[in-house]
């Protein structure tokens, strides 16, 4: 059912530039499913208590990945800035969690005009490269909606 707060209805610019900005800055958290946890351990080739142990802590929220402490903020313990200079890639990209998959789509991005140019200030990907259709955004605003209980 369509939103009548939809002000994005004719679509929205939006291109990954690799830039790693949703990855980095204050301190965050990163939600992932124990379904989820399991599929990393699995990439990574490790156990999932190891995954737990050596990549996740326990917040008030529930487990979010570590993060490093960087020049460019704190940075999720799989972003990689090293194999592609000067981009900042997922190591874990085909497995990483529904919350980064569906980055920028997140309803308190899409509140308004103005709190999507907010994080277009962060995220240089924001205005660039072709429309994303309204049916796409609703998709992944739906999915991140409908994983945090919000409901639809």
């Amino acid at each position: 059912m369509a939103d009548e707060q939809e002000w994005y209805a004719d679509g929205l610019k939006f291109e990954c530039t690799m830039c790693g900005a949703c990855c980095t800055g204050r301190p965050g958290y990163v939600a992932f499913t124990d379904e989820e946890a399991r599929g990393i351990a699995k990439r990574l080739g490790i156990s999932v208590a190891a995954f737990y142990r050596d990549y996740a802590h326990e917040t008030e929220m529930g487990w979010s990945f570590t993060e490093v402490h960087t020049e460019h903020g704190h940075d999720c313990v799989f972003l990689d800035r090293e194999s592609m200079p000067g981009k900042a890639v997922c190591s874990l990209y085909e497995a990483r969690p529904l919350q980064c998959r569906t980055f920028p789509w997140w309803p308190e991005n899409l509140k308004s005009q103005r709190t999507w140019r907010e994080v277009g200030q962060e995220c240089e990907g924001i205005g660039r490269g072709d429309f994303v259709p309204i049916q796409q955004i609703r998709i992944q605003r739906d999915l991140h909606r409908n994983e945090d209980g919000d409901g639809v």
